[in-house]
């Protein structure tokens, strides 16, 4: 049974799977980023774990998993894709996600 997550873990989780992808993405094409993204990654983790639930590493890890393979595939069509449409809406679509979550680290 999963256990019930409030906003605040959802979204902090959810950013870190963000954020892993955004990582390991800049590791392949911009490796002078990646290491500002795994700091910012690091903080998202640390606030992660100040509101998790106990006994709730499974599902956050899971939520964490869902959001960085998403993440990943909007950066690969924005990155790979042929469609220069498409890769125009999934690059638009991933970066308000990736600037929701470090607009939360700006706070």
């Amino acid at each position: 049974m999963a256990l019930r997550m409030d906003a605040t873990t959802r979204t902090f989780a959810t950013c870190t799977g963000r954020l892993s992808a955004l990582m390991e993405h800049q590791w392949l094409l911009a490796p002078a980023e990646a290491e500002v993204t795994r700091h910012h990654r690091h903080r998202m983790i640390e606030l992660l774990q100040a509101v998790m639930p106990q006994g709730g590493a499974r599902d956050v890890l899971s939520l964490r998993i869902e959001a960085k393979f998403a993440q990943a595939l909007l950066l690969t069509r924005a990155t790979f894709n042929a469609d220069a449409g498409d890769a125009a809406q999934a690059g638009a679509i991933s970066d308000r996600m990736l600037a929701h979550c470090e607009a939360l680290l700006a706070q």
